[in-house]
């Protein structure tokens, strides 16, 4: 146990240090190394511990491990102006800074008898990170120095899970969440902000909040499993400090995201796996809320209409669909090898590409491979996974004649280690 508690406290040091992750919007690709190494499939093939972030039933399948990875992940993020050159953002491409980050995750599971099993995992969300200088950027994005924010979640989730006689499971997840913020360089916002003290620059706040992850696995026939889980909406307490920015006086709650799915065992080697995964960025005011038209009724005088109010503009996402194809062959001499796709369509409409300059979170498609290599009688794993987003963009004109296009993609490595006792 004092391995655990020690990767606790890493795990968070490094998450205010390690504010982006691979993703679809701004939720991760996938969890679990296994899982990442198939494009995030697997809510159906329960296999290491951090199943519980996506389907808590599936830690009854198990038994007693312990996970541990840590990723080098590098997101490359742009935006290129066209057009009007007379004010901000000036025409030009620029390219966000920092550009490399280390991502540690880690989970245990503990099987009570042959029926009960317990879990703990620790994870989290971001890739709303973005590094814009007012060098590159000619005084700054909007004319305001240094642009960029920095949203990290951690999720902390105690799980439990029953397995039937038939092999089927349901389970549950307590999520206990913490989020910190910081905006930079949105100050010009100030004549459209109910609150512009507490807009822009003000370091970073903190938020916390809970909420509830419910999931199943059924066998359908000798060879396929269907599986599924729901991530609730988690309500988070308001970031103060950027009241004047956030919709409903600085709320953020993280959206509910669900995932379904099927494993196939083709042969005793070869498992085929499909995933389907929505996540209602919409269903959240600050995120989902459209700029247009509460950014022209705020500047008519209407101020239940300006950021901070509770139906004031914020970023425009829509709710995204993913769907993630995965397999997985088990070789000789304790080798297994994994490969994955996933596509789903990004949240950003042509509309919303001003505000999202801050959080260009356009990617589309992930490309990933993986494997594990058993050692020690079977004891340990050494597990890897791989993963490439090619570059996917998004344009749209705003009032000004500027046409801004956003830009992404992402690279990651991941390394991780796995105990079963």
């Amino acid at each position: 146990m004092s391995l655990i508690r020690q990767f606790l406290l890493i795990s968070l040091l490094a998450t205010f240090i390690s504010p982006a992750f691979a993703t679809n919007g701004y939720i991760g690709h996938g969890y679990g190394i296994k899982s990442r190494g198939m494009a995030g499939t697997g809510v159906a093939l329960p296999q290491e511990a951090m199943i519980a972030a996506t389907n808590p039933a599936g830690i009854a399948f198990t038994g007693n491990r312990f996970d541990v990875s840590a990723a080098l992940f590098s997101p490359r993020r742009s935006y290129e102006v066209t057009g009007n050159s007379a004010q901000p953002p000036f025409a030009g491409k620029v390219e966000s800074d920092r550009n490399y980050f280390v991502l540690p995750e880690m989970a245990a599971t503990w099987q009570l008898d042959e029926h009960k099993a317990f879990g703990i995992a620790l994870y989290g969300h971001g890739g709303m990170n973005t590094d814009y200088s007012s060098s590159d950027s000619g005084g700054g994005t909007y004319g305001a120095g240094t642009t960029g924010v920095d949203l990290a979640q951690l999720f902390l989730s105690p799980t439990f899970a029953y397995r039937f006689e038939n092999d089927a499971a349901i389970g549950v997840s307590a999520i206990l969440a913490y989020q910190r913020f910081e905006a930079r360089g949105v100050a010009s916002f100030a004549g459209l902000s109910n609150s512009p003290q507490d807009l822009s620059d003000n370091g970073h706040d903190n938020s916390y909040g809970a909420g509830i992850n419910l999931g199943f696995i059924l066998p359908v026939g000798d060879q396929i499993t269907l599986g599924g889980g729901y991530h609730s909406r988690i309500y988070m307490t308001e970031f103060d400090d950027y009241k004047g920015l956030f919709a409903e006086q600085g709320d953020m709650d993280i959206p509910s995201m669900a995932t379904i799915g099927l494993a196939w065992a083709t042969t005793e080697k070869l498992t085929l796996l499909l995933d389907l995964q929505k996540s209602w960025y919409s269903h959240i005011d600050t995120v989902g809320r459209p700029m247009m038209p509460a950014m022209q009724q705020c500047m008519a005088g209407n101020t239940a209409s300006c950021l901070g109010a509770d139906k004031g503009i914020g970023f425009g996402w829509d709710d995204m669909t993913t769907v993630k194809f995965g397999l997985q062959y088990q070789a000789k001499n304790n080798w297994t090898w994994r490969a994955g796709y996933s596509h789903g369509n990004q949240p950003i409409p042509g509309t919303e590409v001003y505000f999202n300059i801050l959080a260009p979170g356009v990617m589309e498609e992930h490309f990933t491979v993986g494997f594990t290599k058993k050692f020690d009688q079977g004891r340990q794993e050494v597990n890897f996974a791989a993963m490439y987003a090619p570059e996917n963009s998004i344009k749209g004109t705003i009032s000004s004649g500027q046409t801004v296009e956003l830009a992404m993609k992402q690279y990651q490595l991941e390394l991780g280690w796995s105990l079963l006792y």
